[in-house]
């Protein structure tokens, strides 16, 4: 599925569980509506984000290959620069742990399966954007962000499960 927003191009792949109250299509939708708050924070053009929908094998496989990391996680967030003649900008993947918002989300009250997952994704375009969470100001700043662009996606994209978007 892709979905397109302005310049930013939106592609979802990968299996999506039954577990979670969303299509394809929302998620392509939230995230094009993250990539837009997110790329609002940078100076550079953002040409297309791909979503890869993986489970805790792949995390673990991305993991490693990426950061040299054993063990899967969450969110992993690859950025490429534009290769000319493709004008400057920056090409993203996220590598978006489908077993782990499934897993998480019964821990947070009021959250759902869904709400984590667009968590992830929203995280992962928060770090396309070049924020970090090393130190504990960074990462309260980006949930901060993160849980405010949930907020603000619940008014334009209903979210199916009818949970209240509140944080941890």
């Amino acid at each position: 599925m892709r979905s397109r927003k302005g310049e930013i191009g939106i592609s979802v792949v990968g299996r999506l569980p039954g577990h979670f109250a969303v299509t394809r299509r929302q998620l392509a939708e939230a995230a094009a509506f993250f990539a837009w708050r997110s790329r609002s924070r940078t100076a550079f053009a953002w040409h297309e984000v791909v979503v890869h929908l993986v489970r805790d094998l792949e995390s673990d496989a991305v993991h490693r290959a990426v950061m040299g990391m054993s063990g899967a996680t969450d969110v992993i967030t690859q950025a490429y620069d534009a290769i000319p003649p493709e004008s400057p900008g920056i090409f993203g993947e996220l590598f978006v742990n489908t077993d782990m918002a499934l897993r998480a989300a019964p821990r947070r009250r009021g959250w759902s399966a869904t709400h984590e997952l667009l968590l992830y994704i929203a995280q992962g375009m928060d770090h396309l954007s070049g924020a970090d969470d090393h130190s504990p100001e960074d990462y309260l700043a980006m949930r901060r962000r993160e849980l405010s662009w949930l907020r603000s996606l619940r008014s334009k994209l209903p979210i199916p499960s009818g949970q209240p978007v509140t944080g941890e």
